[in-house]
């Protein structure tokens, strides 16, 4: 159970984990998938409360995986999901909003069905604490920040533009390149399982976030993948 857990948290894939511990694959991934929801389930929703924040979206390929598709109108998608427009769930290219603290470094990370406006911005207000300030790219979707009580500041990536000194002091303390590199980090954990059900996915994202904050395994980390919620302990 111990290497199993550890496999887990590490992003090692559930056939490569059943080969080396000799597990049935389909109990592994039931468990997996089990353990993983109770991550997702017991990660830190409180709003960041970092002076100043950062917030972007990344689209990844997600389908369904493992299904079968017997209709022949429905193949499987034999590449990448090469669809014209923005990614949303029902295209199997489902976006994922983020917010992360400079000070803190702490993410917080969703998986939507699209990065509509009225998608994207309750997750902004979760995430964030009024009266801080939130970087951004010049998207639509943050078009709202600044009437929820957030100072916001964009940059236009279409220009290009990737930092910019609003202030004058010679630090261009506006940009959104934190998260940017949070998803790197976020594709380096995904890409090794070669492809994900959009049903999951949320999972998966969630045990990043997890890992993300947490430089060492907690025995509170293990008891929230481990013991059911429904059970109650003694305290």
């Amino acid at each position: 159970m111990a290497l199993i857990l550890r496999g887990f948290a590490q992003g090692i894939p559930t056939l490569q984990l059943a080969d080396e511990l000799d597990c049935d694959y389909g109990a592994l991934l039931n468990d997996r998938h089990e353990m993983q929801e109770a991550a997702l389930l017991g990660r830190d929703l409180l709003p960041l409360t970092d002076p100043v924040t950062e917030g972007d979206e990344m689209f990844q390929n997600a389908g369904e995986k493992g299904d079968l598709h017997s209709d022949p109108a429905d193949p499987p998608r034999r590449r990448a999901n090469q669809q014209p427009g923005r990614g949303t769930l029902e295209k199997d290219r489902p976006p994922i909003q983020g917010v992360v603290g400079r000070d803190s470094r702490y993410i917080r990370l969703t998986v939507c069905a699209d990065t509509r406006q009225d998608t994207v911005q309750p997750e902004v207000k979760a995430k964030t604490a009024e009266g801080i300030t939130f970087y951004s790219d010049e998207s639509s979707a943050y078009n709202r920040v600044d009437a929820s009580g957030r100072t916001h500041g964009t940059v236009c990536h279409s220009r290009p533009e990737y930092a910019r000194d609003d202030d004058g002091d010679g630090v261009r303390e506006v940009h959104c390149n934190t998260m940017e590199g949070i998803w790197t980090g976020l594709r380096n954990f995904l890409r090794p399982f070669r492809g994900v059900h959009k049903k999951y996915l949320a999972q998966y994202v969630a045990l990043f976030e997890w890992t993300h904050h947490l430089k060492r395994v907690t025995p509170s980390f293990l008891r929230i993948l481990m013991i059911p919620r429904s059970i109650c302990l003694p305290i």
